[in-house]
């Protein structure tokens, strides 16, 4: 009896080697692989989404194009001639029709400062041409031509400082800018200076 005693305990010890248990464990994984499969035919559904995107760039553009400035066309904007003297001494705008017989707006850099020497500065003339501007557009003014003039004769035939900042500053009020030209008065030949033959007298 203690023989078979010893015989019972060795069947019980054959248990443990019943470990294919784990290995077909481990072979159910291999299932799995087949459905990466199925994963990746369902992979398009995302692709589908990153699709969508691309419509809403589309939105920007309409929104850049309606927060563009209108471009008015040419026929319908409504004309005007500035006409800018520009000396050392001071600068002077008048803003008229296309006929030059009414007058629109006008201004000059002795308005905006109070110093007799900063009336032919940038500054001055900068101001005046924004001043003209505003009496302009409130008088239904869109454009512009400018024509610039020196004093011309037997004095300067180069315009002031306060030229090129006046052109600036009506480009820069809104005003459409259209052919700048220079109509300084120059003689053929010369005009007499005043003093006489012996020169001014002081």
């Amino acid at each position: 009896m203690a023989e078979e005693t010893k015989t019972n305990p060795a069947p019980a010890k054959e248990q443990p080697v019943q470990a294919p248990v784990p290995i077909e464990k481990a072979v159910q994984p291999v299932a799995p692989p087949a459905t990466p499969s199925t994963a990746a035919t369902a992979a398009p559904a995302p692709a589908e989404k990153a699709v969508q995107p691309v419509a809403p760039p589309a939105t920007p553009s309409t929104a850049a194009t309606a927060a563009a400035p209108v471009r008015i066309p040419m026929r319908e904007l409504q004309w005007g001639i500035a006409h800018i003297y520009s000396s050392k001494n001071d600068t002077i705008i008048t803003i008229t029709d296309m006929s030059g017989a009414e007058t629109i707006a006008k201004a000059s850099g002795g308005m905006m400062v109070k110093s007799d020497r900063e009336e032919g500065s940038p500054y001055a003339a900068m101001q005046a041409a924004f001043k003209a501007a505003d009496q302009a557009k409130m008088r239904g003014i869109t454009a512009i031509y400018v024509r610039i003039r020196a004093p011309g004769g037997h004095l300067d035939r180069t315009p002031g400082a306060g030229a090129q900042a006046m052109v600036r500053a009506l480009a820069r009020s809104g005003l459409r800018i259209g052919k700048i030209e220079d109509v300084t008065p120059i003689p053929t030949d010369t005009t007499k200076r005043p003093g006489g033959r012996r020169g001014r007298r002081v």
